[in-house]
C-alpha cells in the first residue's frame, strides 16, 4: 500500500472519528431517542411544514450520515420521518436514506477491514465466500427481514465478504421496505404510542423471519427435487 492510500485512510479514520465524537459529545444519543421525538414532535412538525423541501433534504443527509456512520437512532429516524413527512413521503426518505447510509456502511468495512480480516481469517472466509457467491443475496434477504440482527451488524459482516455492492444495495433495499413502512406508519400516530415496544409485537417479528427464510427454503426444496 502506497503513501497515499495510508494517508487517506488515516485521513478518513479521523475525520469519521471526529463525527463520532461530536455526535456523542453534543449529546447526540440524546436527542434521537422515543421520549425526545415525542415530546418534541408538535415543534417539529410545524417547521417541517413550514419548510418541507430543506427539512427533508437535511432529515435524509442526517438518516444517511447515522446509518452510514453506524449511529445509534436510525429506529427513532424512521419513526420520525413517519411524525413529520406522513406515510408516502416518510417512507420514500427513510427507505432510500437507510439503503444508502447501509451502502456507505458496506463499503467502508471493505474498505477499512476486508483486505486484513479475510488475510487473518483465510480458510474461514474461503468457506463463507463460497456461501456468499452461490446464496448471498437469499442470506442478506433472510437477515434484513430478521428483527433480531442488528442493522450495523450486517452492514459490516457483508461488507468483509465478496458479495457485490449492486446486489447488497437492491436485496437491503427491498428487504428493508416492510420493516420501513411499520415504523414509518407508527410514527405517524406518535401521539399514541407510549414506547417503540408498541410497534412490534411477537407475532409481527415472527412474520418478519418466516418471511424472511420463505426464498431460502423454496430454493432448497427446488434444488432437491432436481
Amino acid at each position: 500500500m502506497n503513501i497515499k492510500k495510508i494517508l487517506l485512510k488515516w485521513s478518513l479514520i479521523g475525520l469519521f472519528g471526529l463525527i463520532i465524537f461530536g455526535f456523542f459529545y453534543f449529546e447526540g444519543h440524546k436527542i434521537l431517542t422515543f421520549e425526545s421525538l415525542k415530546s418534541n414532535h408538535s415543534a417539529l412538525k410545524m417547521w417541517t411544514e413550514q419548510n418541507i423541501l430543506l427539512s427533508a433534504a437535511v432529515f435524509f443527509l442526517i438518516y444517511v450520515l447515522s446509518t452510514a456512520l453506524s449511529l445509534p437512532g436510525a429506529a427513532i429516524l424512521t419513526l420520525a420521518s413517519g411524525g413529520l413527512f406522513g406515510l408516502s413521503l416518510g417512507t420514500l426518505i427513510s427507505s432510500f436514506a437507510s439503503s444508502i447510509g447501509a451502502g456507505f456502511a458496506f463499503l467502508g468495512a471493505r474498505y477499512f477491514l476486508k483486505d486484513w480480516v479475510q488475510s487473518k481469517f483465510k480458510s474461514s472466509f474461503e468457506k463463507i465466500n463460497e456461501g456468499i457467491n452461490k446464496e448471498g443475496a437469499y442470506y442478506l434477504f433472510t437477515l434484513r427481514l430478521t428483527p433480531v440482527f442488528p442493522f450495523f451488524l450486517v452492514n459490516l459482516i457483508m461488507g468483509l465478504t465478496s458479495m457485490k455492492f449492486w446486489t447488497y444495495f437492491f436485496v437491503s433495499q427491498i428487504a428493508m421496505l416492510p420493516g420501513t413502512l411499520i415504523y414509518v406508519n407508527a410514527g405517524t400516530q406518535i401521539a399514541s404510542l407510549s414506547s417503540t415496544k408498541d410497534i412490534l409485537s411477537a407475532e409481527i417479528i415472527l412474520s418478519f423471519i418466516l418471511l424472511g427464510l420463505f426464498p431460502l427454503i423454496v430454493k432448497k426444496i427446488l434444488v432437491t427435487k432436481k
